[in-house]
């Protein structure tokens, strides 16, 4: 067999360095859209109850609907056409703001709309989740072939320590300054102020700022502990 050429060899450690931050962070931001993340979540000791009336088992119930909404092909209409129980009402607070609102509603027109762009938004992070899979099969496979165990362990090592200081640096963010990153966070996703909602709304409601802090901080530390289990395994295993 030939030898790789250099060029390619080069071109398959700097594609792993980039790909596997963004493959391992993803693979987790797939993991907390299941309905497994919030039973998790709205079941951890001080998680702030609604002042509004949700019981644990409202927020599970519209949670893995608003969760499902996300991950299927249905319109908008899959969330617009939810009603509260019979004997509830959106709060009074909520109603009396958006005056054309339909009480009975689950979900207001604001709510419907952010629910659409993050669908739009979450379809998106999903085909790059899948892509940069397959492009770090296809590279690890590459490598594979032409034997160049020594570039596959460098790409691995480099990619891993890559997402450990991205996802450091996150973390450190967060924790100086949590209201500052989340709005940065729905300025590059979204467009203007579509994201504000009234703590009365039933996107607040279910899911309350102790849930992203939760989540944000679920995203960052899994993805460091996998990366760390990476470079390990790349260090020992492929000597």
């Amino acid at each position: 067999m030939n030898p790789m050429p250099v060029w390619l060899s080069v071109t398959a450690r700097v594609l792993l360095t980039i790909l596997i931050p963004i493959f391992i962070t993803l693979t987790n931001v797939r993991l907390l859209l299941t309905p497994t993340f919030p039973e998790i979540e709205y079941n951890l000791p001080g998680f702030p109850e609604d002042p509004y009336g949700f019981t644990k088992e409202d927020r599970l119930k519209w949670s893995k609907i608003a969760i499902d909404y996300l991950l299927n092909n249905e319109g908008i209409a899959f969330l617009s056409t939810l009603r509260f129980p019979e004997g509830q009402t959106a709060p009074e607070e909520s109603c009396q703001y958006y005056l054309d609102r339909d009480c009975n509603r689950l979900y207001n027109d604001r709510e419907l709309r952010h629910m659409r762009d993050v669908k739009n938004v979450t379809h998106s992070i999903l085909n790059v989740w899948v892509g940069s899979g397959i492009l770090c099969l296809l590279v690890i496979g590459l490598l594979y072939y032409f034997q160049e165990k020594a570039a596959l362990r460098a790409g691995l090592l480099s990619g891993a320590g890559l997402t450990v200081l991205l996802l450091l640096g996150i973390i450190l963010y967060l924790l100086i300054n949590f209201d500052a990153f989340f709005v940065q966070f729905h300025r590059v996703f979204f467009e203007g102020d579509s994201w504000l909602f009234l703590y009365t709304d039933t996107l607040i409601r279910l899911f309350p700022v102790r849930f992203w802090q939760d989540t944000f901080m679920f995203l960052g530390g899994s993805t460091i502990l996998e990366a760390i289990l990476l470079s390990l395994w790349a260090w020992y295993g492929l000597r």
